[in-house]
């Protein structure tokens, strides 16, 4: 039987094959299912955490287990020389994917929030992601390729509740995102974000455990459901592929039509 061109066209299209690849925030949740997904379309993966072993873990497992090469690394975000340091390290790779996934959350209201939670939010969300960005960036534009996906938010286009430190972070996300583009894509390199609506992950726990507000949000998602992490993965390897080449400055939702309600 003769090979099908329309598949390996699509193959072609979506393969990573040979790119080197790293993704923040790598251990669970939506990092985890973006390593593994573009592991599986044929990267090797930098997998970057708070603390990711040298050994096994399932990061390692599900990359390798796709046949491709893992390099554990650990970094705190909210150490300003940890991130210094790791940019320095990734700006030798020659990567040529970044994904900056990494992220934490502080739920308290705005009258309470305090400047460490709003400090801290920041320069794991925001500050972490521009210095990676800048470094690994200014490779890519020498070596005139790159693909730069960076996790922004439904809380880039709302307000949210309870999360002002976060809602600031992740709106500045979408900005960053958009200033980048127009600086770097006539060197070759796509920047862009994907804006995850409401996930089954950690970050949501809490959420999903007040009845209430669990009914209220699955309400409003024309989807019917709450995403799962492959749901923002596959959007990932869209925009880390040939098939968006042309694509730039766009944040993505993902959100089941949360946005369009």
């Amino acid at each position: 039987m003769s090979p099908d061109p329309t598949s390996a066209f699509l193959d072609s299209l979506f393969s990573l094959e040979g790119r080197l690849a790293v993704v923040t925030g790598a251990s669970r949740g939506i990092g985890l299912a973006i390593a593994t997904t573009l592991a599986q379309a044929g990267a090797d993966v930098v997998g970057v955490s708070h603390a990711l072993p040298e050994g096994d873990s399932p990061l390692r497992a599900a990359v390798e287990g796709a046949g491709r090469t893992f390099t554990p690394v650990s970094a705190d975000f909210s150490d300003r020389s940890a991130v210094a340091a790791l940019a320095a390290d990734l700006a030798a790779r020659p990567v040529d994917i970044l994904v900056n996934n990494g992220g934490t959350i502080r739920r308290t209201p705005a009258a309470v929030h305090t400047d460490d939670d709003f400090d801290h939010v920041m320069d794991v969300n925001l500050r972490s992601a521009w210095v990676l960005t800048r470094e690994v960036g200014r490779q890519m534009i020498e070596r005139g390729h790159g693909k730069i996906v960076n996790t922004a938010s439904m809380l880039s286009f709302q307000g949210g509740i309870t999360v002002p430190g976060y809602t600031s972070s992740k709106s500045a996300i979408a900005g960053l995102t958009r200033a980048l583009a127009n600086e770097w894509a006539a060197h070759g390199l796509n920047v862009n974000a994907v804006a995850p609506g409401y996930v089954a992950t950690d970050n949501t726990h809490d959420l999903r455990e007040d009845p209430e507000r669990a009914a209220s949000i699955l309400a409003r998602i024309p989807a019917g459901r709450w995403a799962e992490a492959s749901d923002i993965a596959g959007a990932v390897l869209f925009l880390s592929s040939r098939a968006s080449d042309y694509v730039n400055g766009a944040i993505l939702p993902v959100d089941g039509g949360w946005l369009a309600r």
